[in-house]
């Protein structure tokens, strides 16, 4: 029987099935309620904008978002979006997804901590960041009735989840500091490391092999 939470129901497919395994063994608690309510929130404010989203993309979008923070997942050389990204598309691709199905759900990752881009492109790709802008940042809450608030957070709760989610971050990217330029994955590598140090776009620029 399918699992619906505050309206949203979650496919019942083999594909969906199998990302919940998968995330369920590779992410904590913290990472794994994070995850599905991400789904649920980008799903919502998608139906409240008028979105025509594929359920079983955005599910595995919403799911895999936050993978590359995990100790299966993570590399120490690039991204943990990247990571992310990489194991939804060749994950899709296994279970018969389109190349452009994969496609999408690889931008909806990648760019999650991209403030506005994601925005303007297909839905499957925004919905991932209108998840994730709402459980961690608490953007346009307003989009969502306090009866759905309340029955995705009883399916999924939040304890201390601003901490928790925080020392994930830092947790996911202190091995690869250099990967959180661009982002502001930065600003919590500053919070918990009084030795970082950010690297400067401006210094990049006035230092580049360019000789004026």
């Amino acid at each position: 029987m399918p699992d619906v939470i505050a309206g949203i129901t979650v496919p019942d497919t083999a594909l969906v099935r199998e990302a919940t395994s998968l995330v369920r063994a590779a992410a904590d608690d913290t990472l794994y309620h994070h995850s599905r309510r991400v789904f649920l929130w980008g799903a919502l404010k998608a139906a409240a904008r008028g979105l025509d989203v594929d359920l079983e993309l955005a599910y595995v979008g919403g799911l895999f978002h936050d993978l590359g923070l995990t100790p299966g997942y993570r590399t120490k050389d690039r991204r943990f979006e990247l990571d992310g990204a990489a194991a939804a598309h060749a994950f899709l691709l296994d279970h018969g997804r389109s190349a452009r199905d994969a496609r999408n759900v690889w931008l909806a990752i990648a760019l999650h901590t991209t403030p506005e881009v994601p925005l303007h492109l297909e839905p499957e790709v925004a919905v991932v960041t209108l998840g994730v802008e709402t459980d961690v940042l608490g953007l346009d809450l307003g989009e969502i009735t306090e009866a759905q608030v309340a029955e995705v957070v009883a399916a999924h709760p939040r304890p201390d989840f601003k901490n928790r989610i925080l020392r994930a971050f830092h947790q996911g990217m202190a091995d690869r500091p250099d990967t959180t330029f661009g982002t502001m994955n930065d600003d919590v590598l500053a919070h918990f490391d009084p030795g970082f140090r950010r690297t400067d776009f401006v210094e990049i620029i006035r230092n580049s092999a360019w000789p004026e």
